[in-house]
């Protein structure tokens, strides 16, 4: 199957011209998904990709595109939070690229359980392992669940949802999203149009936290600045704040824009050089046109960056 028309790669445009793709140079996908910017990489040069994906249904789907480029494209079922790991953190890709919002294809499966608009088991797992998110639900305290709620979906009632999951729960087991977007609606005003349905940042939360995303994305930005070349560039698609931020606040660190930590105190005697130089502390924002087009595209944001040949040292970040 060619998954080219089952998923359009948001900004695809401005990351492939960031990463300058040449004959010869190797690139990281480190969200496969449905495999847009490694193809549209593979297209542009004679250049390799390893892409990471944890899905395995990803690989599976990704597996004909590996056949059509002949050796080119290199599949890897893993967390992108083992891109260290598997490059050994020496210094030998020349881009890496982040697409972090969910795959189209997951949203529209109902039996993964990611999307509160189908009905089916309260899963949100992207490697099909471990604890899943009606474990979550139907297990974890009422304060556990609030904090879980307004840490990963900045859910300000999260309080209000927390408790009636728990007296929900109390009655029958929440197995299924039905069962869950029933709960949040009856606690949450009905949304005016325009609005996103109010069981938005629940769902966000959950699977954030099912995934450890937030952690994952943190140890694979820690990863790329030891895997990329001098000059290598490092291209991140974010669509929430709380990725944003993470990706905003390591960027500005590993470039030496940092403020210092305390205004009282000196700057410390020793400044690791900078990791990373940037064109604009800025990010890139997807045109009108796009968003008319590809309205998943309208809360993203692209940040880019390129490896200086500064070798690495740990910096310090405040609090």
């Amino acid at each position: 199957m060619d998954t080219s028309d089952l998923h359009i790669p948001v900004m695809l445009q401005e990351v492939v011209e960031s990463l300058a793709p040449q004959d010869g140079q190797h690139f990281v996908d480190a969200t496969f998904g449905n495999g847009g910017y490694s193809e549209a990489l593979l297209a542009r040069a004679k250049c390799t990709v390893s892409a990471f994906d944890r899905d395995p249904d990803a690989i599976e789907r990704g597996t004909p595109m590996a056949a059509r480029y002949d050796g080119r494209l290199q599949l890897i079922q893993s967390a992108f939070a083992e891109l260290g790991t598997i490059f050994n953190l020496d210094n030998q890709v020349d881009g890496i690229v982040f697409d972090l919002g969910v795959c189209s294809v997951q949203l529209d499966q109902p039996e993964r359980g990611f999307s509160f608009r189908l009905d089916g088991p309260l899963d949100m797992r992207m490697e099909k392992t471990g604890e899943d998110a009606s474990e979550v639900v139907n297990r974890y305290s009422e304060t556990q669940i609030a904090d879980i709620l307004w840490k990963f979906g900045e859910e300000k009632a999260s309080r209000r949802i927390a408790k009636a999951i728990v007296a929900a729960r109390a009655e029958t087991p929440i197995l299924r999203t039905s069962q869950l977007v029933q709960i949040i609606h009856s606690v949450m005003p009905r949304p005016k149009p325009g609005q996103a349905d109010s069981a938005t940042r629940s769902f966000q939360a959950l699977r954030i936290y099912v995934n450890q995303e937030l952690a994952q994305l943190e140890q694979a930005l820690h990863a790329s600045q030891l895997a990329l070349k001098p000059g290598g560039v490092l291209a991140v698609v974010s669509f929430h704040s709380l990725e944003d931020r993470i990706v905003k606040q390591f960027i500005k660190h590993r470039s030496g824009r940092a403020p210092n930590p305390n205004k009282h105190m000196p700057q410390p005697e020793h400044q690791p050089a900078a990791l990373f130089s940037i064109s604009s502390a800025r990010p890139t924002l997807p045109s009108e046109e796009e968003v008319a087009t590809n309205p998943r595209a309208r809360s993203a944001k692209l940040r880019v960056a390129w490896r200086t040949d500064a070798p690495f040292e740990p910096i310090a970040q405040a609090g």
